[in-house]
């Protein structure tokens, strides 16, 4: 790979590092607070890239014969050998770039060319809850016979907060179904610590009025009320809590379909 093709990929993969920044599809790789992050490694990429041509287009040619280029000290430099391709620093002594260089293109065509679906029921099923410490303490719940918590929240305060701020009141909350192999209906948010790639699913059974007709990665809408019932998560062994269901109603998929709220 010479100078010019690497000046080339880092222009390419920076454009499309800024392009999922600037988009909401590098929500389907990292969470939302690196937008930053991604936004500033992609500037750093392309302004690299032009570094590199600039650094390149002012750098001496070497000189060549008839028979091919040769070093100060008159030696032939070739690529005869097939290690790659050879490149001279401003001494006038060959470098050659390894031909395993091009293997950088590889994460660049999986970013152009693929764009991965969000991670559903089928990853959230088999991956352990990430309900499993304690968190440090609840804030108090606002006023009103129905309140609106994230699905993480109410896990929480169901599992290890015994429900008593949750006592007498009507909860609504959503997320992403998902079906045991016992048929038990179960509403799932994915939590991130940093990207999807260490994504964990927090989990809570559904009783009650569940939907008659159970499609996984349906997005529903729930409102119901708290319950004791809890089982264990057969992949770790974490606590699922449960919500009585007295109404469900089906809602389109949120923006950014991870759960960032949950740091247990």
């Amino acid at each position: 790979m010479n100078r010019q093709a690497q000046a080339a990929v880092l222009l390419l993969t920076g454009g499309a590092i800024l392009h999922a920044g600037l988009t909401d599809l590098y929500l389907r790789y990292v969470k939302a607070g690196l937008r930053p992050l991604l936004l500033t490694a992609g500037v750093v990429l392309i302004a690299t890239a032009i570094a590199t041509v600039w650094y390149e287009r002012r750098s001496p040619r070497p000189q060549r014969d008839g028979d091919g280029e040769r070093d100060g000290d008159g030696e032939r430099d070739g690529d005869g050998d097939g290690g790659g391709h050879a490149h001279r620093d401003g001494d006038g002594h060959a470098h050659r770039e390894p031909r395993i260089a091009w293997l950088m293109v590889l994460p660049l065509l999986a970013l152009v060319l693929v764009s991965p679906p969000a991670l559903g029921s089928y990853s959230a099923m088999r991956t352990g809850t990430a309900l499993q410490k304690q968190p440090w303490g609840f804030a108090e719940l606002p006023k009103g016979d129905t309140v609106r918590l994230s699905l993480v929240d109410y896990a929480g305060r169901a599992a290890y907060d015994h429900g008593r701020s949750l006592d007498d009141r009507r909860i609504r909350t959503a997320g992403f179904l998902a079906v045991g192999s016992d048929g038990t209906p179960y509403l799932m948010r994915m939590a991130l610590s940093c990207c999807a790639a260490d994504a964990q699913p927090v989990k809570i059974g559904l009783t009650g009025r569940t939907p008659t007709v159970l499609r996984p990665d349906t997005w529903l809408e729930v409102t119901g009320t708290y319950t004791g019932k809890q089982t264990k998560d057969p992949v770790n062994d974490g606590i699922i809590p449960f919500l009585n269901v007295t109404e469900t109603k089906p809602i389109k998929a949120p923006k950014d379909p991870y759960d960032e709220s949950w740091n247990g």
